[in-house]
C-alpha cells in the first residue's frame, strides 16, 4: 500500500508553513483492516501555497448543485424525453471531466449540495463518486455545504470533516487557528456557526515581487440548511459569529498589506487585495432587490432565509470582495450587482437536481488577471467570468468583467 505525504509547493514560507500545520495535522490514516502500519495511506496535498500562474492568471471552475446520489442507478431530473434512458449521475460526473479538460483551472470550487441526501444511500461513496474527476486530476478545490447533503448518512460535521480529509481538498471544517486569531482584543474568537468556514488565499506570479504575497483572497461560508423561526419553517442564513470572523480576517489582510505597501514602492500594489467569497444559500437581498445590471438568465424565485443577518452590510463595509459565488436556485445563472458587488448564480450543474428540460446544465468560470508591470506582474488587475453549457461544444455564453482596478 502506498503511503503519500505530497504536501508539495516549493519555497513556502514561514506563514505557509504554520497554516499549513492544521492541514497537516487532519492527514487521514485509512485502515483496510489489522494493525500493519503498512496499512497506512496518507492524503495527497497540491503544491501549495496556492498561486497565480506565470502568465498572471489564475482560473476558477464553481460547480454548483451537482445533487449527486448513487452513481449509474441515480436517474436524471427535468431532461428531454429523448436524453432520460441513458441519464444518470454519471452524466454529471462526465460533464465535470468535460470542463477540467477544456478549461484547464486552476482550483475548483463547489458550492453545496454536492450530493442529494436523499437519493444517497452512503454518504462516503457519494462524495467519493462526486468528486471523483477533480481528484483524478489533482487539481486544488475545496467545497462547502449546502442545504441537502446532510440529508444522507452524515451530519454536517461529518461531512466537512470527510471532506477536508479528501485527496488535493483544501476544504476546511473550522478556520485555522491562526485564522482564529483577533490581533486587536489579543486573544482567539470563540468558536463560530456552522461547519464549513474558511479562507484561501493565492499569492503572485512565480519570480514577481508579489511572488510571496497574498494577492486574491477566497472566503468560503456555511449558509447552512433549514431552520425555524418563532414557529416559521425558513432557510438557513450566515450568522452574527460567522460575518464577526469574516471581519477580523480581512481587517488582517488589509493591515499585513498596508505594512507591505509601506515597506515597497508603493505603485506597485494595489491598496486592497480583491476577494472573492463562495457560499449556497442566496441572501435575502436578492430577492428584496434592486438587482442591478443583470446578466444571465432569472427566471426562479429566490428561495433564501427570511432571516437577514446583515450579509450584504457586512461584504460593503469590508471593501475587499469584489463578488459572490452562490448556488441553491438552479434555473438561475445570472450574476447581478447590490451596492458594488456581483451575486452570481452557478447555475445547475447536476443531472439528479431539478431544472428545465431543453435548458442545458452549466458550470461558472472565474479568471483572476494580474496587472503587468515594467518588469514584473503586479497585484490583481481584473476578474472576469464566463459559463459553459453541457452538450457537444460546451459553448461559451454570457463572458462579462466583474471587476477592474481603477
Amino acid at each position: 500500500m502506498e503511503v503519500e505525504v505530497g504536501i508539495g509547493g516549493e519555497g513556502r514560507s514561514g506563514e505557509w508553513q504554520q497554516r499549513l500545520v492544521a492541514i497537516e495535522e487532519q492527514l487521514v490514516l485509512f485502515w483496510n483492516g489489522g494493525g500493519d502500519h503498512q496499512n497506512v495511506r496518507v492524503k495527497k496535498l497540491p503544491p501549495l501555497p496556492l498561486r497565480f500562474n506565470s502568465d498572471g492568471t489564475f482560473k476558477i471552475l464553481q460547480v454548483a448543485d451537482m445533487h449527486f446520489g448513487n452513481g449509474m442507478v441515480t436517474r436524471c431530473r427535468d431532461v428531454l424525453d429523448s436524453e432520460f434512458e441513458y441519464c444518470s449521475d454519471l452524466n454529471t460526473t462526465r460533464f465535470l471531466e468535460k470542463m477540467i479538460e477544456l478549461e484547464k483551472p486552476d482550483f475548483v470550487a463547489f458550492t453545496g449540495d454536492n450530493i442529494f441526501g436523499t437519493s444517497a444511500t452512503d454518504a462516503a461513496e457519494s462524495l467519493f463518486r462526486a468528486f471523483s474527476p477533480v481528484i483524478k486530476s489533482g487539481l486544488p478545490w475545496a467545497a462547502v455545504l449546502g442545504n441537502h447533503d446532510q440529508e444522507s448518512t452524515m451530519n454536517r460535521e461529518e461531512l466537512m470533516s470527510f471532506i477536508s480529509l479528501m485527496d488535493y481538498s483544501l476544504s476546511q471544517t473550522f478556520p485555522t487557528a491562526e485564522d482564529l486569531y483577533d490581533p486587536a482584543k489579543q486573544n482567539r474568537v470563540p468558536k463560530i456557526d456552522g461547519f464549513g468556514n474558511y479562507n484561501l488565499r493565492v499569492w503572485g506570479a512565480p519570480g514577481s515581487h508579489l511572488a510571496n504575497s497574498t494577492v486574491l483572497n477566497l472566503y468560503f461560508l456555511d449558509s447552512g440548511d433549514r431552520a425555524v423561526v418563532d414557529g416559521l419553517r425558513t432557510y438557513g442564513w450566515i450568522k452574527e459569529s460567522q460575518l464577526s470572523w469574516l471581519r477580523g480576517i480581512s481587517k488582517e489582510i488589509q493591515e499585513q498589506k498596508q505594512d507591505i505597501k509601506e515597506s515597497a514602492d508603493t505603485s506597485k500594489f494595489s491598496a486592497v487585495s480583491p476577494a472573492l467569497t463562495f457560499f449556497h444559500i442566496p441572501i435575502p437581498e436578492i430577492k428584496q432587490g434592486p438587482v442591478k445590471d443583470i446578466v444571465g438568465t432569472y427566471q426562479e424565485y429566490v428561495a433564501c432565509s427570511f432571516v437577514n443577518s446583515g450579509v450584504l452590510k457586512t461584504l460593503v463595509s469590508m471593501g475587499d470582495v469584489k463578488a459572490v459565488f452562490i448556488g441553491h436556485d438552479h434555473k438561475n445563472d445570472f450574476c447581478g450587482n447590490l451596492d458594488g458587488i456581483w451575486f452570481c448564480y452557478g447555475g445547475g450543474f447536476g443531472y439528479h437536481g431539478y431544472g428545465v428540460a431543453g435548458w442545458p446544465r452549466r458550470a461558472r468560470i472565474i479568471l483572476a488577471e494580474l496587472g503587468k508591470g515594467e518588469k514584473s506582474w503586479n497585484g490583481v488587475e481584473k476578474i472576469k467570468t464566463w459559463k459553459r453549457l453541457d452538450g457537444g461544444m460546451l459553448n461559451k455564453i454570457d463572458e462579462q468583467i466583474l471587476w477592474e482596478r481603477q
